[in-house]
């Protein structure tokens, strides 16, 4: 199978986890009447979700390090299908974590997983564009799965949405483990590696980076309907959400070719944060036009997702390889859990869901001030070193030489 066909199986992989990950914000209402939990209480499921995905799955990874990356990515995919049929079947607020918490393990290990057989799968000028296609299929996932589950939802409710997911998983589970090819390259890093790759400062800020924007863009989508319903009083999230995916869809293909066209990915990132903090400032005020709100939602689905290709991208080129993208996947799922753990919490207390975009918008700017000062400085160190070294090998060069030219 040709290298852009097996990056398909892949990004259809990746469809089935946006699907999973993205439609349960539309889910939390419904879920919490089924359980009789409040939709702050029920949130807390995709805390579990992004938690152990940012957690459990790097031990995991540990454990199957010595794996292909092809069975790494089948084993991911099982678990990804067996946590979702519990979710299906989950009569209590207890078994609705627990296999959430499952579901996010399968989905940390694959993710990372699916971006560096991306890269292996293909030359090196495509890339870019290779991991815009795995993050893409993603993103898609919020487009067409997300709004599609929901409907089903509306139907036959939460539960059937979740046997929807549960078919893609399978379906993406039968084409990767018979069709993709073997994958060149080390399996999924040793907990050792990542560790090793944290202490490399350029990795260290790169993660860091990617944490902070995932706290203000997931954690804020995961209550995007009582925010959306105070902002313009919106009813059924279900249009919003698909603009939002829209956006997503757009970021990520868009980014892989902008990181192949430029070469400067490190620029993309932090241009794209302090786009991601605008739209979410502006968010709250977008309620007095009618249809107004769809702007900054499109811009944050598109930055939001196209944010994800120039940090990978970083990290494979030079920074740390597979080790530090598992690092950075964990990074994402983290500020997740963390952004939805504070917005549940915020909202349980009583705080007004219109504020959570501008608490949301300052977590990212925070981001942009970050990798500005931080990041900068770094750079110019690790430029100093160089320089230093280059210099003392030009000098060892000049003093080897001399001898040879006394001679001569």
């Amino acid at each position: 199978m040709g290298g852009t066909r097996a990056v398909g199986l892949l990004a259809l992989g990746s469809f089935a986890m946006g699907t999973d990950a993205y439609a349960m914000a539309g889910l939390l209402p419904d879920m919490g009447a089924d359980l009789d939990i409040s939709v702050s209480l029920a949130g807390q499921s995709v805390t579990a979700f992004t938690l152990c995905y940012a957690l459990a799955a790097p031990l995991l990874s540990a454990v199957l390090a010595r794996w292909g990356t092809r069975t790494v990515l089948v084993a991911a995919l099982v678990v990804f299908v067996l946590a979702n049929t519990g979710t299906a079947l989950a009569g209590s607020y207890a078994g609705l974590l627990g296999t959430r918490a499952l579901a996010g393990a399968g989905a940390g290990l694959f993710t990372p997983a699916a971006a560096t057989a991306a890269v292996a799968l293909v030359p090196p000028e495509r890339r870019g564009r290779a991991l815009g296609l795995v993050l893409g299929g993603m993103s898609a996932g919020t487009v067409l799965g997300v709004p599609l589950g929901l409907l089903v939802a509306a139907g036959s409710g939460w539960r059937a949405a979740l046997w929807l997911i549960t078919a893609l998983g399978v379906a993406a589970l039968l084409g990767v483990a018979t069709a993709l090819p073997p994958v060149r390259g080390a399996a999924a890093p040793s907990l050792r590696a990542r560790f090793g790759a944290l202490a490399r400062p350029r990795v260290a800020v790169v993660v860091a980076v990617t944490f902070t924007q995932t706290v203000a863009s997931l954690g804020l989508y995961t209550y995007l309907e009582p925010v959306l319903h105070r902002v313009a009083d919106v009813r059924s999230a279900v249009p919003y959400l698909w603009v939002w995916g829209i956006g997503g869809v757009c970021g990520s293909f868009l980014a892989g070719t902008l990181v192949d066209r430029t070469g400067r990915p490190a620029r993309l990132a932090v241009v794209l944060l302090g786009i991601l903090g605008g739209a979410l400032a502006l968010l709250p005020w977008t309620g007095a036009v009618p249809g107004l709100v769809l702007l900054p939602l499109l811009v944050w689905g598109a930055v939001g997702w196209a944010f994800v290709v120039p940090q990978q991208h970083r990290l494979l080129a030079r920074d740390g390889g597979a080790a530090a993208v598992g690092l950075n996947s964990s990074a994402t799922y983290l500020g997740g859990a963390v952004g939805s753990a504070l917005g549940g919490l915020a909202l349980a207390r009583g705080l007004d869901a219109r504020l959570l975009p501008l608490l949301a918008a300052g977590v990212a700017l925070a981001g942009v001030l970050f990798h500005l000062t931080v990041a900068r400085g770094v750079a110019r160190r690790d430029t100093r070193t160089t320089n230093h070294a280059h210099g003392a090998g030009a000098a060892g060069a000049t003093a080897a030489e001399a001898p040879e030219r006394n001679a001569s």
